[in-house]
């Protein structure tokens, strides 16, 4: 299910005194109906995945369907700097799951999927925001539908900063499931799996999951090996990764970040990557050129504290919206 965008939720402080200089996204920010036929090449459209079901399967602290309100609430008081052209497109939405609809997480996905493939048509670079993030199988389906019209075998990289792999095994598709999913889809494609997760704890995946990790090639660090004085390291990673694609989907899931900075999400982290780090990958990855398709995930305002964790996610993805502009 699609919902058009609420445009009140977009409010911040108006700086009339500043002139066109004191602008903030609030002031800037338009329906994705506003697009123009032409010039629409490059500017950022904001795609909302209001759904935790895959948290819910996963047996995780529902709340992440409010999310994408969150993060706009934030969003609206941000400066404008590079990325001057906003449009927002709406919320996917997931209809709670009961007993006569137990596929709605998979319909929430192929809605996302198909969103998205039609923002990439038009040009657009697209940032979803979630939601758990069961948001990746749908992110990669939409990115995957695009270049599939263009290219008959792509490569695509998908750089995860997160606490966990996610690709467990499990009958129904779940939070805990999509770069299990993205590779079986891969797979059925004849497609490469190209797969770096940053941040990955011991202490929150099993044995069972580093073994599929390696079976399926993935290249990972541990949140341990993600300190600032190893960017040296962190960064001839990703260049030697990023070498080997063309295409770039980045997702962020939130749980990455120490609890202490991001209390707002289903499994907060006991260790994390400290934020410094996790701009500087997104600097590096924005910088690659590839970067194709963007999204965060996991923000749980329930748990959040003084809208802490919401300001932190906003951040994160104005920081992605400014490089991609510049």
């Amino acid at each position: 299910m699609k919902q058009d965008p609420d445009m009140q939720l977009w409010q911040g402080r108006v700086d009339a005194a500043e002139g066109p200089l004191g602008q903030r996204w609030h002031q800037i920010v338009k329906p994705l109906t506003a697009l123009p036929a032409t010039n629409a090449q490059g500017s950022v459209a904001l795609l909302g995945f209001a759904c935790d079901a895959g948290v819910a399967r996963n047996h995780g602290r529902t709340g992440a369907k409010d999310g994408p309100a969150a993060i706009r609430a934030m969003l609206g008081n941000m400066p404008v700097h590079e990325c001057k052209v906003i449009f927002d497109a709406g919320d996917v939405l997931c209809p709670a799951e009961n007993d006569n609809d137990d596929n709605s997480l998979e319909s929430a996905q192929e809605q996302l999927s198909a969103q998205l493939a039609a923002l990439l048509a038009r040009g657009l670079f697209p940032i979803a925001m979630g939601g758990g993030h069961e948001i990746a199988f749908g992110s990669f389906k939409g990115l995957a539908t695009h270049l599939a019209m263009h290219e008959t075998v792509p490569r695509i990289g998908i750089i995860n900063l997160d606490a966990h792999f996610d690709l467990r095994m499990s009958e129904q598709a779940s939070s805990g499931t999509p770069f299990r999913q993205i590779a079986e889809d891969c797979v059925a494609r004849g497609w490469p799996f190209h797969y770096c997760c940053l941040g990955v704890s011991s202490f929150a995946n099993t044995a069972a999951l580093f073994e599929r990790a390696r079976q399926l090639g993935v290249n990972w660090r541990l949140d341990e090996d993600m300190g600032t004085a190893q960017m040296p390291e962190i960064q001839a990673m990703l260049a030697h990764f990023l070498a080997e694609v063309d295409h770039v989907y980045f997702t962020i899931c939130l749980d990455v970040l120490p609890a202490s900075v991001m209390p707002g999400v289903s499994a907060p982290a006991a260790h994390g990557v400290a934020l410094d780090v996790v701009e500087s990958v997104i600097d590096m990855v924005c910088d690659s050129d590839k970067l194709r398709l963007a999204d965060i995930a996991e923000l749980n305002p329930t748990y959040d504290i003084d809208h802490h964790s919401a300001r932190v996610a906003a951040r994160l993805l104005a920081r992605i919206a400014n490089n991609v502009s510049a």
